[in-house]
């Protein structure tokens, strides 16, 4: 795995108030990251560090193994609100961005940006006319000018309703489709659980858990199976040393799984030993339960 981005013992207080602190996590190569916790666990201030916006106080971060080096080229970000000029239309706004950031055949991809966030019939609208959830809209067309390959995001659907929501879900995943890296800061744990491959979450500063985001949604997930040979298969399963955690209710059996094992394992391991299964169910926690858990 490649690093793109490596933070190290990063630190920002005011006064005796610490915004991060002591923060590493790495975010390497194809990585749809988030970066998850409650407001007030640094997730905005980690972001606008990387960025250059402001300086920590200790730590370092480096961005393709460069220390404190930046090629805005390469990085399309959208950190807290949205700014665009009010009075100027969509196009005229994308104009000025695409400008700053040396974008080639700029009406040709305001254009493709444009009609990837759905607002090209609004295109000379002017910026104060939008709603909450256009203005967002158009700040995640702004940073995808240029086709960057990295992605910053700051609470991307902030302020979207429901259709808006799923338009900016399917637009980040047709993005890492691409093998762009992507990094997403949010309180929403349901949708960094359905974009994101890792995350990070923070609390009060501090990294509470780094790893993959199916690698915490495996703890402690519930594999409900049935058979009608329900006690020979139960005895057998507990022979197995494949579980954390066996217990029969009625007639199913309750399985929590070893960390080596999966729960094609269990669907496996009885169809070797000549058991048909009636029920095979994996009752998973989302990612929110998790969070509560880890946070405690």
């Amino acid at each position: 795995m490649e690093p793109i981005l490596k933070i190290e013992n990063l630190t920002k207080n005011y006064g005796a108030i610490y915004a991060i602190n002591n923060l590493s996590l790495t975010v390497n190569r194809g990585d749809i990251f988030g970066i998850l916790g409650p407001n007030g666990s640094g997730k905005t201030t980690t972001l606008s560090i990387i960025l250059g916006i402001i300086k920590q106080d200790t730590g370092n971060f480096t961005w393709f193994n460069k220390a404190n080096i930046l090629d805005n080229k390469k990085i399309g970000a959208l950190v807290e609100q949205p700014n665009f000029y009010p009075y100027l239309s969509l196009v005229d706004n994308l104009n000025i961005v695409a400008e700053i950031k040396q974008v080639s055949n700029i009406e040709k991809e305001i254009n493709r940006v444009l009609e990837l966030v759905s607002l090209h019939e609004r295109q000379l609208s002017k910026f104060n006319t939008l709603s909450l959830g256009m203005k967002q809209r158009l700040a995640l067309a702004a940073l995808l000018l240029g086709d960057p390959e990295i992605l910053i995001l700051d609470e991307p659907t902030n302020g979207l309703d429901p259709k808006g929501i799923v338009e900016v879900r399917e637009i980040i995943i047709s993005e890492a489709e691409k093998g762009k890296t992507i990094i997403i800061a949010s309180h929403i744990l349901s949708e960094i659980e359905k974009v994101c491959s890792h995350v990070a979450i923070l609390q009060k500063g501090k990294l509470i858990k780094q790893a993959k985001v199916d690698e915490i949604l495996k703890i402690e997930d519930t594999i409900i199976i049935s058979s009608d040979d329900i006690d020979v298969l139960y005895e057998a399963i507990a022979r197995s040393g494949m579980f954390q955690k066996l217990d029969k209710i009625e007639n199913e059996i309750h399985i929590i799984l070893n960390n080596d094992y999966f729960p094609k394992d269990i669907n496996k391991f009885a169809f070797e030993n000549g058991f048909i299964l009636s029920k095979f169910e994996v009752k998973k926690k989302s990612l929110e339960e998790q969070f509560l858990k880890i946070i405690k």
